[in-house]
């Protein structure tokens, strides 16, 4: 791997870049690349955003047939 991460390779490593399971020479990497790209750190945001308001969810705050659509689409979104 290249010293200087792609964009790609950023949004590969997003999920263990915010649980904090990155080795550190990496995580110093993916923090190089997000000074530069501003692209790369609004999408950071909003995973981070994205994992903070799905953690409120209560899965009876969920009317059924909305349960059944998300269900659906993160199996579409699986397979693909």
């Amino acid at each position: 791997m290249e010293d200087n991460l792609t964009c790609k390779e950023l949004v590969e490593l997003v999920t263990e870049y915010l649980e904090g399971t990155l080795p550190e020479a990496i995580h110093l990497r993916m923090d190089h690349h997000l000074s530069d790209c501003d692209g790369c750190t609004h999408y950071v945001e909003q995973m981070r955003q994205t994992i903070r308001l799905t953690g409120r969810l209560k899965e009876e705050s969920l009317m059924p047939h909305q349960r059944d659509d998300l269900l659906r689409l993160f199996r579409d979104w699986k397979k693909s």
